[in-house]
């Protein structure tokens, strides 16, 4: 086999159409557009969601509900990755450090997720009852 040998299989590709190429190719004239209108003009685009200038639906329906903004910077993190830490003391800054948490990440909760055998001290993080409970029990605290 050599590059200068390869093609597609018989049948799996198909010739591109050519448009305008008179009345016995079947697509010669207006080209299969049509007779006149928006569409049938060269560049006659519309605007997506455009309905001949009646109200868009998506104009129509009224607004509905909040979307945060900073509900996705809130991230969670279990409590087995927090065990796998080297450190004793974790905060966000540790947690970024680890690539547990992303760059943009404004805070952080554990959550009860796995087992934690050791003891750890959080600091500005969050965590669930579950979670807290957990860490007390191994010897930790949780601090706001």
């Amino acid at each position: 086999m050599k590059l200068n040998t390869l093609q597609p299989a018989d049948g799996s590709t198909h010739a591109k159409r050519r448009v305008g190429r008179g009345i016995g190719s079947g697509i010669g004239k207006t080209a299969g557009r049509g007779h006149k209108g928006q569409k049938s003009r060269a560049g006659g685009f519309h605007k997506v969601g455009f309905e001949g200038g009646q109200m868009p639906l998506q104009r129509r329906l009224p607004k509905r509900g909040f979307v945060s903004l900073t509900n996705a910077r809130n991230v969670e993190v279990r409590l087995s990755e927090i065990d796998k830490l080297p450190i004793d003391e974790i905060d966000l800054l540790t947690l970024m450090q680890a690539n547990l948490v992303t760059q943009h990440a404004l805070s952080a909760k554990v959550v009860l997720s796995g087992e934690i055998t050791r003891k750890v001290t959080l600091k500005g993080i969050g965590a669930t009852k579950g979670a807290k409970a957990a860490i007390e029990a191994a010897g930790g605290s949780v601090e706001a």
